[in-house]
């Protein structure tokens, strides 16, 4: 028999007794009863949003809190305990709970990165919990050191104070307990706490004045409001953010950051919302901020209103992973505001 004929006849042979082996495995399993039972044992997933503060270990003396409002980072040591953002106030006590968890070591330092609520609204009861740092000035305890209060000193840049309190003879928005006791008005500040080389930048996004802290040794970033991974960016016009500025700020976060092998891990990024973060995810929120941007820019190039750009959707193929039809910040502000931010009229 002709050789290339035989190899087609076993092929075919074998391809109908492979078919109705299937078909018999098919028609056993629809015979068999009932069906296979689930697994035995069903892990419990925490949410975010279940009403408590879960910690997350993340690298070395860095923790990450979530479930208080916006994330809150936590660094610990012998000296004590660093906090970036205090969360909700309503979700103070969950918070100390947690950060003892963690460390029983006084409370040192707070860093807002933002005024917003979901960033601030702990400072006065976390701020109380801790200690400062004293220097004394002299071995005689009747000498005072200057302190009227123990408590941690709260960061931030200066503008982030000057919109919590207010000039004399009007109304502060927050009370002065919360109030940022320790600003800073240049391009950044350093701290060694903990064996760590920390460094609170200035990065000017969502408002005029976000921070930005990068734990060195760890190789950590606690971003704050700069990135939510789980809805389009919050851009305050009012307190100077803009989109271009949201832009230059993720531009300046990808300088820092440092991939891995295969583009994971690398840098850790601690964002105001969402999932821990690396660089890769930074450079894809980038760009999703980016096109957006050049998106309404172009629209606004044509003469658009802004009623016509929002009828394109900007964010089409985003709003799937960002978008929001409710809530406190949705797809049409932040299309708004980046409209606004832009020039548009």
């Amino acid at each position: 028999m002709n050789r290339p004929l035989v190899l087609a006849w076993m092929s075919t042979v074998a391809l109908l007794a492979l078919t109705a082996a299937v078909e018999r495995v098919h028609t056993q399993g629809a015979q068999a009863g009932p069906a296979r039972p689930a697994w035995a044992w069903t892990p419990a997933i925490p949410a975010g949003a279940d009403g408590q503060v879960h910690v997350l270990p993340v690298r070395g003396r860095v923790y990450m809190l979530v479930g208080a409002g916006g994330n809150i980072t936590v660094q610990a040591g012998d000296d004590g305990v660093l906090v970036v953002d205090a969360g909700l106030a309503a979700m103070t006590d969950k918070v100390l709970a947690a950060i003892r968890t963690i460390s029983r070591g006084p409370i040192r330092y707070i860093v807002n990165t933002d005024e917003r609520e979901e960033f601030t609204g702990g400072n006065e009861k976390l701020a109380a919990a801790g200690s400062t740092i004293r220097f004394r000035i002299s071995t005689d305890p009747r000498v005072s050191d200057g302190l009227a209060k123990d408590r941690a000193s709260v960061i931030s840049y200066v503008t982030v104070f000057q919109r919590m309190s207010a000039p004399t003879g009007t109304v502060p928005a927050r009370a002065e307990e919360a109030w940022p006791d320790d600003t800073y008005s240049t391009p950044l500040k350093k701290l060694y706490f903990n064996d760590e080389r920390v460094l609170i930048m200035h990065n000017p996004a969502n408002t005029d004045g976000n921070s930005i802290v990068h734990f060195r040794t760890d190789d950590v970033v606690s971003a704050g409001d700069l990135v939510d991974l789980t809805s389009y960016p919050f851009i305050d016009l009012a307190a100077g953010g803009s989109v271009q500025a949201l832009v230059e700020g993720l531009n300046h976060l990808l300088d820092i950051t440092v991939p891995d092998r295969k583009s994971e891990g690398g840098t850790l990024v601690i964002p105001g919302h969402g999932r821990l973060a690396d660089q890769p995810d930074i450079a894809y929120y980038r760009e999703m901020v980016a096109i957006v941007r050049d998106r309404i820019q172009d629209g606004i190039t044509r003469g658009l209103t802004l009623q016509q750009v929002k009828a394109e959707k900007p964010t089409r193929d985003y709003d799937p992973r960002f978008g929001k039809d409710t809530g406190a910040w949705t797809t049409d502000m932040f299309v708004e505001a980046v409209y606004r931010s832009l020039g548009g009229k």
